[in-house]
């Protein structure tokens, strides 16, 4: 994954961005801190999944419905949602205002 710096002013907190890269070596422990996102995740993959389906007319029982596809993760943090999306089949673009998740991800 590439990490780039904008320069034009930010809206970014940089408090809240160091709170969620300090957390950066948990993201993928399913009982870490980042637990609920990781039982969370199937529910959101499901409702993205139906809302492609319907809007698009996909394939329910493709492997790989966001083929063809882009997705922007804004906040992406480790990538619990960017890289499922990816597994699916979309061309991810994942953005984390902390380095240190982008870096796991």
């Amino acid at each position: 994954m590439t990490v780039t710096s904008a320069t034009r002013p930010s809206t970014i907190v940089q408090s809240e961005a160091a709170h969620f890269g300090k957390m950066a070596a948990e993201w993928w422990d399913p009982k870490g801190s980042s637990a609920m996102l990781h039982r969370l995740n199937p529910v959101r993959l499901g409702y993205i999944r139906r809302a492609v389906d319907s809007h698009w007319g996909g394939n329910r029982a493709s492997f790989a419905p966001l083929t063809g596809k882009r997705a922007l993760d804004v906040g992406c943090g480790a990538g619990l949602l960017a890289e499922p999306l990816a597994r699916l089949g979309a061309a991810v673009t994942g953005l984390d205002a902390a380095p240190e998740n982008a870096a796991v991800a």
